[in-house]
Order: structure tokens, then C-alpha cells, then sequence
């Protein structure tokens, strides 16, 4: 008896598995973020506007700057100005009022910043700020005073303000040493002032501060501070001083 033959078995044979075709995934395109267009709108001899002037320059923020007569303020003005002041900043369609506010803006939206990182810091740098803008107040008195006697009650009032300032200086440099902050340009407006008060006489005001005669003349020297104002700034606040009628305006021969 024969044994059947076995026939070999056959495994099924297998196609190759075909890995499907990955198409390459595209990244969407992504539109070039356009910066807003941004126009100051100033007037010639106001020191808030130059605080934003020198924001921006110090940021090298492109803008265009128009200039108002707020003795005859354009209609146009009046229909996006809340205060009826200056300065106002239109961001394409938007308007932002309030200097403070257009500095902090401007710092936001730039990389760097002209705050201290420190919070505590930072607060104190616009702790100063605040103290710069009722300086401001003191100026206006002071060139508005009628007579002697509240023209020498302005005048100590200033010194005053000074002699605080003194005391939160740092040693050398800007206000907190070597890196320039928003509260440095606050102050150069103000020196501004002084460099026209000067060329009336020496009011005595800076006298036993040395610290801030020091800040004074290394801020006279900073770009962004020099090209806040047009080159005719000094000839024009000697024409206002005149006008005031004041105390002030009789010392200016």
C-alpha cells in the first residue's frame, strides 16, 4: 500500500503593502502684519506733546505730526478731542487722548522698553512722571505771575520741587542710572523751559542742586530731546513770554 504524496502547501501570496501617499502638508500663509499709521497731532510749544514726540523717536516709531493753532482749534479737532487738547494720536481710524496714555501706547507696542522691569521700579518712575506734570503747573505760575511778590512765591515753589528731585537722583546718568526711561523725557521738556528762563537771567532756581544740573546737560544732549521741538521753539516762547503780560514778561528786554 502506497502512501498519497503530499503536496506542498502553498502560503496565500501577499501584495505589498502600499503606504499611503502623504500629500506635504502646507503651513496657511500667514498676510505681513501691517503697522497702523499713527499721526500726532501737536501743537508748537505744548511740553505734552513732546513727551510723545520723544517716545516715539526714541522708539523709532514712523508718524506724521500736525500742528494746531489751539487758539483756533480746526473743527476737525474739536469732533475727536474729548479735552479739547493736545496731544491727540490717531491710529489709523482710532484716536488716543492723554500723554500718559500715548507714551504707554507707543512703549507697549515696540520691543524694549523705556520702564524699569521692576514693578516697584516702574511705579516710581511714574510716581516722578506725575511730579513732572505738576512742575509743569509751577512753570505756568511762575511766567504768569502778575507782580513781584507771587512772581518770588513761584519761583521758591519751583526750587522746591527741585530740591526733592535732587534727593531721588541717581549718582550719575539718567534718572535711575544709565539706561534713558520715559521719566527722563518728561524732564527734558521741562529743562526746556528753563534754557529760555536762563537767557532772561539766572533766577537762581538750580543753585544748591547739583545732581539735577548734571541730568539737565546730559539731556540737552540726547537726539530724541532736541528734535521734539521745531528749530524756531526757543524764538517762539520768548514771543509768549512777552504776551503773558506778566511779571516775567517786563524782565524780557
Amino acid at each position: 500500500m502506497s502512501t498519497p504524496k503530499l503536496e506542498p502547501k502553498l502560503e496565500p501570496k501577499l501584495e505589498p503593502k502600499l503606504e499611503p501617499k502623504l500629500e506635504p502638508k502646507l503651513e496657511p500663509k500667514l498676510e505681513p502684519k501691517l503697522e497702523p499709521k499713527l499721526e500726532l497731532v501737536s501743537h508748537l510749544l505744548c511740553p505734552y506733546v513732546q513727551r510723545a514726540v520723544i517716545t516715539l523717536l526714541e522708539k523709532n516709531i514712523p508718524h506724521e505730526r500736525t500742528y494746531i493753532d489751539l487758539a483756533n482749534k480746526p473743527d476737525w479737532f474739536r469732533q475727536i478731542s474729548p479735552l479739547g487738547k493736545v496731544p491727540l494720536l490717531k491710529v489709523d481710524e482710532e484716536v488716543l487722548f492723554e500723554s500718559a496714555v500715548i507714551c504707554e501706547y507707543l512703549n507697549e507696542i515696540t520691543p524694549g522698553s523705556l520702564h524699569p522691569a521692576d514693578p516697584l521700579q516702574r511705579a516710581k518712575h511714574r510716581s516722578w512722571i506725575e511730579f513732572g506734570s505738576n512742575i509743569l503747573n509751577n512753570i505756568a505760575g511762575f511766567y504768569n505771575a502778575p507782580d513781584q511778590e507771587s512772581f518770588e512765591q513761584k519761583r521758591h515753589e519751583l526750587t522746591s520741587k527741585f530740591l526733592w528731585i535732587e534727593q531721588s537722583l541717581s549718582d550719575q546718568g539718567y534718572f535711575s542710572g544709565n539706561r534713558f526711561s520715559i521719566v527722563d523725557g518728561v524732564y527734558g521738556t521741562i529743562f526746556r523751559y528753563f534754557d529760555v528762563f536762563d537767557s532772561i537771567k539766572d533766577f537762581g532756581i538750580f543753585s544748591n542742586t547739583p545732581k539735577v544740573k548734571e541730568w539737565r546737560q546730559l539731556l540737552q544732549l540726547r537726539p530724541s530731546i532736541q528734535h521734539a521741538v521745531t528749530e524756531d521753539y526757543a524764538q517762539r516762547l520768548l514771543v509768549f513770554l512777552q504776551q503773558r503780560q506778566s511779571y516775567l514778561s517786563m524782565l524780557i528786554e
